[in-house]
């Protein structure tokens, strides 16, 4: 995540995190650094876990990450709920919030998937 900064920086920082864990991230978008603390609040592993913001930059965020078999692997669909700090000046803000956020989750999510697939050609 070279472009946004971002990295993991208290509780869970590798590997797996599990139902009731936290972690910490620091980051920097839009030229401004911040911190934001998630916990895990619903996991059913291998199907689904959700993380919800507990400080940080919006008034609110969740995110659910799913994960369905398919042919050979695996699909993982995100969803993602938030909404700007600020009030109604924020919600002006929530389009460019949300097309920001697509982009990062899907940025992740390449780099995920490629970790997860050289960890599976290393069982081969």
């Amino acid at each position: 995540m070279r472009s946004s900064g971002e990295r993991a920086v208290a509780g869970v920082t590798s590997g797996r995190i599990g139902p009731g864990e936290q972690v910490t991230w620091r980051a920097r978008h839009f030229g401004v650094r911040f911190r934001m603390t998630s916990r895990i609040t619903a996991y059913e592993r291998p199907h689904r876990f959700v993380d919800e913001q507990l400080r940080g930059p919006f008034a609110a965020f969740r995110h659910e990450h799913r994960f369905e078999p398919v042919d050979g692997g695996t699909v993982m669909r995100d969803q993602v709920r938030f909404r700007a700090p600020f009030g109604p000046l924020g919600r002006l803000v929530e389009p460019v919030l949300g097309r920001h956020l697509r982009r990062l989750i899907e940025e992740r999510n390449r780099h995920v998937a490629a970790a997860a697939e050289r960890a599976a050609a290393d069982l081969d």
